[in-house]
């Protein structure tokens, strides 16, 4: 008898007392949107019923794309007024305790992420795998771990998260992800992945990285840069930029907001990881985590002590001390 993790999902779900929502991370990237597309398509294959529900505005240019080529239906959580306590809800492409999700009014019975595990928060129901690099490599072998076959626009959705989560194949590419990219390929229409590639900046987000990258500083192996303005998913992109500099091997950039300072850093370093990276930046005032590769931060305003215009100053005192404790554990052994 099949005992997937699926089938385990169906059974749970099947018990809900009213409805099932999907909600990934806050300001969905490709990675999110394409999982939430495919969770929901596998789960109807096998009677279970879900809405898509997200808090925060979808920013960037791709993603914004992918809703309108996949047509994939996703609610801003304010617009759905039936959201309550006795709702079902699975977490994905995120988990409670990240500083990017909020907490809705519904109850959180699973959860499926691809980030390191932050504990039981009393899922009934978890599939964590801090070792794939894309969770909609997770979502794909839900559908080919159960002989279902993905339908084009879902294979095609999933193929791209893959895609960009892991920079284009190239960062932490697990070998379940590669496995999902090609089972995936067979069914995905190429053109569309074409067309996505082609159209994953918007002009403003031109302005925005030029003038981000205007006031790029180095301090040895560390890049820093402050992103006036910006949205969440282009301080991560503006972020994998400056570390294709030559001689940059770790990446913080920081944007200052009315609301806090939103934090992303990449590490490409094995002994400095950028999950331990941000939690030292933000240790004592503020919230962060993620992969060593990738990690990303929060620091609400009332919790900042310092003028606005001294905070990158503290972020590069904080980061440098951290890389040089990493450094010397490493030289030690």
């Amino acid at each position: 008898m099949s005992d997937t993790p699926l089938d385990r999902l169906v059974d749970l779900l099947r018990q809900a007392p009213a409805e099932v929502f999907l909600q990934p991370h806050n300001v969905p990237d490709p990675d999110a949107i394409a999982s939430c597309m495919g969770l929901q398509c596998v789960l109807g294959m096998r009677g279970v019923d879900t809405v898509i529900v997200y808090d925060h505005k979808i920013e960037k240019a791709n993603a914004i794309n992918m809703l309108k080529i996949f047509n994939v239906d996703m609610l801003p959580a304010g617009e759905v007024h039936t959201l309550g306590e006795k709702d079902w809800a699975v977490l994905v492409d995120g988990q409670k305790g990240n500083s990017n999700l909020t907490d809705l009014p519904t109850d959180e019975v699973a959860v499926i992420d691809h980030h390191e595990y932050l504990g039981n928060q009393g899922y009934r129901f978890e599939d964590v795998r801090p070792e794939v690099g894309s969770c909609s490599a997770i979502i794909a072998e839900y559908f080919f771990a159960n002989q279902l076959v993905p339908p084009n626009p879902v294979a095609s959705a999933l193929l791209y998260g893959i895609y960009m989560d892991t920079n284009n194949l190239s960062r932490k590419l697990s070998r379940l992800d590669l496995d999902m990219f090609y089972k995936l390929y067979a069914f995905a229409d190429m053109s569309v992945i074409a067309e996505l590639r082609t159209n994953a900046l918007s002009l403003e987000d031109l302005r925005l990285y030029a003038d981000a990258f205007r006031g790029v500083e180095v301090h040895g192996e560390i890049g820093f840069l402050c992103v006036s303005e910006a949205h969440d998913a282009l301080i991560g992109a503006a972020s994998d930029i400056v570390l294709s500099v030559i001689g940059v091997n770790i990446v913080v950039a920081y944007a200052i907001r009315a609301g806090g300072v939103k934090l992303s850093v990449r590490s490409a370093r094995k002994e400095v990881p950028a999950n331990a990276l941000v939690r030292a930046l933000v240790d004592g005032i503020g919230l962060g985590g993620g992969h060593d590769h990738m990690a990303g931060g929060f620091i609400p305003a009332e919790n900042l002590t310092t003028g606005r215009g001294e905070i990158g100053a503290r972020l590069k005192q904080r980061a440098l001390a951290f890389f040089g404790r990493c450094c010397a554990r490493a030289r030690h052994g």
